[in-house]
Parts: structure tokens; sequence; C-alpha cells
């Protein structure tokens, strides 16, 4: 009976070990800012970790009022690059914590 108190007591830190790992991965990755960029770098836009827009640049040579609908659409496709890398290095940070073979859904 000791035998099996000491691997369940092992197992309980284990988990608690793997849930104060992942918590820290989590808090880094909410301290991250990605940039994302369109339009050959005209608009560029820093998202955080939690997905938040931090900053946003555009190119003065858009601000032209013809020019709305362009800007508008590069904006979009600057914060849609951005979450496209903050994923992805979510992805790579979390894919640590997984067993061998498991993936991210």
């Amino acid at each position: 009976m000791s035998n099996n108190m000491n691997n369940i007591n092992q197992l309980m830190k284990q988990a608690q070990q793997m849930q104060a790992k992942l918590m820290e991965a989590q808090n880094k990755m909410n301290e991250l800012e990605i940039t994302g960029t369109s339009g050959g770098g005209m608009v560029t836009v820093v998202i955080s970790g939690k997905v938040e827009i931090k900053k946003l640049t555009i190119d003065p040579k858009l601000l032209h009022p013809d020019e709305a609908e362009i800007v508008s659409d590069l904006i979009v496709a600057a914060f849609n690059d951005a979450k496209s890398k903050l994923e992805t290095k979510m992805s790579e940070q979390m894919g640590s914590f997984l067993p061998p073979g498991m993936k991210m859904p």
C-alpha cells in the first residue's frame, strides 16, 4: 500500500509541476508582441499575446480619402498576419508540453 501511495504522490507532484510550467508559458505568451504587415509594409499592426492591438502604423501615402477602403483592407490583412504568427508561436510553445505525437487542436 505504501508503494501505491508514493506513486500517487509522485503523480500529483508531477501534475503540479506541469501546471506551473503551463502557467509560466501562458504568461510568457501573453507578454509577447507580434508584428503583422500588409501592403509591402505600408500597414503594420503589433498585437499582444492576448490578441489585442498594441500599435497600428499606416504609411501617410495611404491617407488619401479615395484610398479609405484599401487602407481598411490592409489593416485587416496586417492584423490577420500578426494573429496567424501568434497562433503559430503559441502552438510551438504549447506543443512542447504535449506528449510526442500529440498535436494541439
